[in-house]
């Protein structure tokens, strides 16, 4: 359970990082306008890994023991990727991160026009609150890993035994007569009443 909250959180918080600033780009000219970079434009990808970290959370929970490893090995990946490349961000400030906002601000493209444009790139907190939310990601994907084979299968919980099916009497209640709500349970187990 424990493996599933942290890797919904993780991409929870990667999601509502993307929507926030990461980057607030001020300009050379006479006003030093600045200009706020969200997530989504600084780092494309963080919308979708949190999106495919919040799935993987989710389906976690109801697979079985093999896909669980196979799910919690991609948590591992997901969590790493959004890591490494979030911290890219809160670390270097690369100009290519905000050239699509200046380009929408002055209708000048490309790195070299950003880089004469743009006196400097400040950083905010979102991309370190989503480095946070890709470790535990990262936390949730080794927990899987880690116990899968521990986890009880929600799958038994549909099953029906046969041995317990063909041991218990025609009907659902004690007594041996058929009314019409032993007609449905018998229908519900996959039996046929009028047989």
């Amino acid at each position: 359970m424990t493996a599933v909250l942290s890797a919904v959180l993780g991409g929870g918080l990667a999601v509502i990082g993307s929507t926030q600033p990461w980057l607030e780009a001020t300009l050379r000219d006479g006003a030093h306008a600045v200009l706020p970079v969200p997530g989504t434009e600084a780092l494309p990808l963080v919308t979708p890994l949190g999106l495919a970290a919040l799935a993987l959370g989710l389906a976690i929970s109801i697979v079985g023991t093999v896909l669980r490893y196979v799910f919690g090995g991609i948590g591992v990946l997901i969590g790493v990727a959004l890591l490494a490349e979030s911290l890219r961000i809160a670390v270097t400030a690369p100009p290519a991160a905000v050239v699509g906002v200046v380009a929408d601000s002055t209708g000048l493209m490309g790195v070299a026009a950003v880089e004469t444009l743009v006196s400097s790139i400040t950083v905010t907190a979102w991309p370190w609150i989503t480095a946070v939310g890709a470790l535990a990601v990262c936390a949730g994907g080794v927990l899987t890993l880690v116990s899968a084979r521990s986890w009880q299968s929600t799958a038994r919980r549909y099953r029906t035994d046969a041995v317990a099916e063909t041991s218990r009497p025609r009907g659902s209640r004690p007594h041996d007569s058929h009314d019409p709500i032993d007609s449905w349970d018998d229908l519900s187990r996959g039996s046929d009443p009028t047989a």
